[in-house]
């Protein structure tokens, strides 16, 4: 109740600053304005995140175009915040039909919701994602690229379907999301589509690329971003790694592992691996120390970046958090018949979560990096350029 007190009496005030007066004072200038109160219109509900309250808004007279609230704008029902949450709730196992019943329980028994109002917003985010994904990308400055696969469990199909999803680091520091496309699991053609797709709008090649071992995606950006660098995950080298230990001696194995990416030099990280070799020579774990050494020139790549951005490139983390409720609702619930009902819900939420990004590391070096210099263990190189003629 006192929440609905106070909203209304910001509507008040909002008045009282329009026509210059309060409510029953006269007009003390001759030239002041001829606007007037004209009491109130019709009930409205407006539903919070703290439950649906009730407000009248003052009306106006004597203005040349309608007054619109500020606070209460026309046609509104709802606050921002209750938009958010709806995207939100569908991925956390709510079917259409249940959203009436759970909204009314979070947002009060008058709060303007229905299957239908659900439905309705379910097209207009569909709407809004066919924008999106075609929309022009060419201002967009990137440094820093994450590819992943979402899989998301469908209805009664065997496999689950992957979603491609690609977040940039731009130059700003800020992280946005610029693709999220239904793929055939992880294959070249499906990632090399995608690459396509984000090139032909305008987005030029990262200097950097971060993703899992999977090898569509590093097919398909030899072929679409040749120029691009490469850093595999080091949390899925990690688990692949792990996977050939004995659970018993994972503990141990898993400490040794983590001290590698987290060495302050190439030559260090080097070491720790082959200090991990020797246990494993030592233990008979021969395999876990050879997939350790797959692709090791791709795992190393971060060293030739800024140390402040190395807690960005080591792992597809950007990525991996945001999405890890998705996989869970999404594979729990089984509400969607196809996995293409399901990929404008999740943009939605993914915008939503969006908003909520921190910048990367060291934004002031971002630039540094698009220009093109150059790092050795996580420091800039100074190069010196020779003049030709020069006494030796």
């Amino acid at each position: 109740m006192r929440v609905q007190q106070f909203v209304q009496q910001i509507l008040e005030e909002e008045v009282t600053s329009l026509v210059g007066r309060e409510k029953s004072q006269r007009r003390e200038e001759i030239d002041a304005p001829a606007v007037y109160r004209n009491g109130y219109g019709k009930l409205r509900r407006l539903s919070m995140t703290g439950g649906t309250i009730e407000l009248r808004r003052p009306r106006v007279r004597g203005l040349e175009e309608r007054f619109e609230s500020r606070v209460l704008p026309l046609f509104v029902r709802r606050t921002s915040q209750v938009s958010d949450l709806l995207p939100e709730l569908y991925l956390h196992g709510l079917s259409q039909g249940d959203f009436e019943l759970a909204l009314r329980g979070l947002l009060g028994e008058g709060a303007p919701l229905s299957a239908s109002s659900i439905a309705r917003l379910k097209e207009k985010w569909q709407a809004e994602y066919e924008a999106w994904r075609t929309r022009d990308l060419s201002g967009l400055e990137v440094v820093y690229l994450w590819v992943d696969g979402v899989y998301v469990k469908a209805g009664l199909e065997k496999e689950k379907a992957c979603l491609l999803v690609a977040l940039a680091g731009l130059s700003d520091g800020t992280k946005v999301f610029v693709a999220l496309e239904c793929g055939y699991r992880e294959s070249t053609e499906s990632w090399g589509a995608l690459l396509r797709g984000l090139r032909d709008r305008g987005l030029d090649a990262p200097k950097l690329v971060v993703g899992d071992g999977h090898l569509g995606i590093w097919s398909a950006l030899a072929q679409v971003w040749p120029e691009s660098d490469t850093q595999r995950c080091w949390n899925h080298k990690l688990m692949n790694v792990l996977d050939r230990v004995p659970k018993k001696k994972r503990a141990h194995a898993r400490m040794l592992l983590k001290a590698i990416p987290a060495s302050e030099t190439r030559r260090a990280a080097e070491t720790a691996r082959e200090k991990f070799a020797a246990w494993c020579r030592k233990n008979g774990f021969e395999r876990a120390s050879e997939i350790l050494a797959q692709d090791w020139e791709r795992m190393m790549v971060f060293y030739a970046y800024p140390k402040a951005h190395w807690v960005h490139l080591r792992t597809s983390n950007a990525i991996e958090s945001p999405f890890a409720f998705v996989r869970l609702r999404t594979d729990a619930s089984k509400r969607y018949k196809k996995a293409e009902n399901a990929t404008a819900i999740i943009w939605k939420t993914m915008m939503v979560a969006e908003r909520t990004f921190r910048r990367l590391n060291a934004p002031e070096l971002l630039s540094v990096v698009a220009a093109g210099a150059q790092f050795a263990d996580g420091e800039k190189i100074n190069r010196t350029v020779a003049i030709r003629g020069a006494a030796a």
